[in-house]
């Protein structure tokens, strides 16, 4: 659960750091277990930040921290030479509101995680592994997900409900889920993949394939491409009911539900937002179908030399190969 935001609110209007010299000011605020956490203010920008205080774990010296259009993470000097001090740092460009969301985020998953027991390297963990998905979020541009989005969305959720019900462990399912983190396809599982296409067309299925690389199963084999047909209904279920409907399956799981709510904020998903998806949709049917020789497809292996990148479309229900249950799938990539 986010901390609220007051508490940085508050921390961050008693604070001024207009100094010429690079400092901060800093206002400790309660710790997530052995986290100092604080509210602070850069000189000479003035810039909110919240500093992490880690007593004992390190991070490689050559590692690229985290940085975003409205935000930064940097290290920061510590009077304590043995602790690792970070600050998440909005950028002069970036929205308050938005950078106050994200702070309560971050370090409210940090409480959940401290909560359940984490030692303090996976605590360091956390923090990168969220502030990666808000990341992600803004490279997004932070807005309402697209109609397009949307339906995307609900497919690769449906899907994933799918994959847990049938009995690949939540945080493994979940964490298999690397479409928002923007892997080449949605789901990474066992020795494969798996690509989700999601459609409200009733005549066709038509499936947008936004790189050579989506349906190239030369790296990992087997290749699943998963079709979700939904329909808009008065008795469906709405983007938000999904979303919390996965919530509910993850919970009393703290690790499947971190890495839920990464993955939702990574593909753009924003509890903010959550009013503006009022649409309702009912799962009509759902095709699954390996990619392999015969498959309508473009890969770099297949493509004139010269041709680096390509974008374009197929229509699943034209496709070759047969459908096959969702379950028999996860038995060819090893992991039901």
């Amino acid at each position: 659960m986010a901390r609220p935001s007051e508490e940085f609110l508050l921390a961050w209007s008693s604070l001024s750091a207009h100094d010429s010299t690079p400092s901060w000011q800093a206002i400790a605020l309660p710790p997530a277990g052995p986290v100092d956490i604080q509210a602070g203010r850069r000189s000479p920008d003035n810039a909110e930040a919240i500093l992490l205080g880690f007593p004992s774990a390190r991070l490689a010296p050559a590692e690229k921290l985290p940085e975003g259009q409205g935000f930064s993470v940097e290290r920061a000097d510590s009077d304590d030479a043995r602790q690792l001090r970070l600050a998440l740092t909005r950028r002069a460009a970036g929205s308050a509101d938005l950078f106050a969301a994200m702070a309560c985020d971050v370090v409210g998953a940090l409480d959940e995680a401290a909560s359940a027991g984490a030692a303090e390297p996976k605590l360091l963990q956390v923090f990168l592994g969220r502030v990666g998905a808000w990341q992600e979020f803004m490279r997004k541009g932070s807005q309402t997900l697209s109609p397009e989005a949307e339906i995307g969305l609900v497919g690769e959720l449906t899907l994933l409900r799918s994959i847990i019900d049938a009995g690949v462990p939540l945080a493994s399912a979940i964490e298999a889920w690397v479409g928002p983190l923007d892997g080449p396809r949605d789901f990474e599982l066992g020795t494969g993949s798996v690509e989700v296409k999601a459609t409200l067309s009733a005549a066709g299925f038509p499936a947008r394939i936004g790189s050579l690389e989506q349906l190239d199963d030369s790296v990992r084999q087997p290749l699943f491409l998963a079709g979700v047909r939904l329909r808009q209904s008065e008795t469906g279920q709405s983007l938000p009911a999904l979303v919390a409907e996965m919530r509910d399956v993850a919970a009393g799981e703290p690790e499947a539900v971190r890495l839920l709510s990464e993955r939702l904020i990574a593909a753009g998903y924003f509890e903010a937002h959550a009013d503006r998806y009022v649409r309702r949709f009912t799962q009509a049917d759902t095709r699954v179908v390996e990619v392999k020789d015969g498959f309508p497809r473009l890969t770099p292996g297949s493509v004139p030399l010269g041709v680096v990148g390509a974008t374009y479309e197929i229509d699943l229900d034209k496709a070759a190969g047969p459908s096959i249950p969702a379950a028999e799938a996860l038995k060819k990539l090893g992991v039901i």
